[in-house]
């Protein structure tokens, strides 16, 4: 299995559990891993047969702007079950960062992976 990835995907969302949190938006940055096999797409250079990685940045970008959960979590959950269910990703790690949560630290988050990578 090949990974296609994005690295630094910075988005502006309402994310937090505090109402100072709430009140503002706040940057989240996510990092990519995709499973997905590119030997057709690079055999023959037919764009329709590569994963889409500005698609996929420009569809997760949409749904984050439009989100309000109170965990990264939650948010990182959704954003795999869209990348998986939209883009028939088999497998994927997702990094999801917020800078500037805690003042004595660069970034908090989580990092998970979904599917088999087979």
């Amino acid at each position: 299995m090949d990974t296609v990835y994005v690295r630094g995907l910075q988005v502006d969302t309402i994310i937090g559990i505090h109402d100072y949190e709430r009140a503002h938006r706040q940057t989240v940055i996510l990092d990519l891993e995709l499973g997905y096999d590119i030997r057709a797409a690079a055999a023959s250079e037919d764009i329709a047969l590569t994963l889409d990685y500005q698609a996929i940045s420009e569809r997760l970008c949409e749904f984050i702007r439009g989100s309000e959960f109170k965990l990264v979590e939650t948010l990182a959950e959704r954003c795999a079950a869209l990348v998986r269910e939209e883009f028939g990703v088999s497998w994927l790690r997702l990094r999801l960062a917020k800078p500037d949560a805690l003042h004595y630290a660069e970034e908090v988050g989580i990092v998970i992976e979904r599917g088999d990578r087979a």
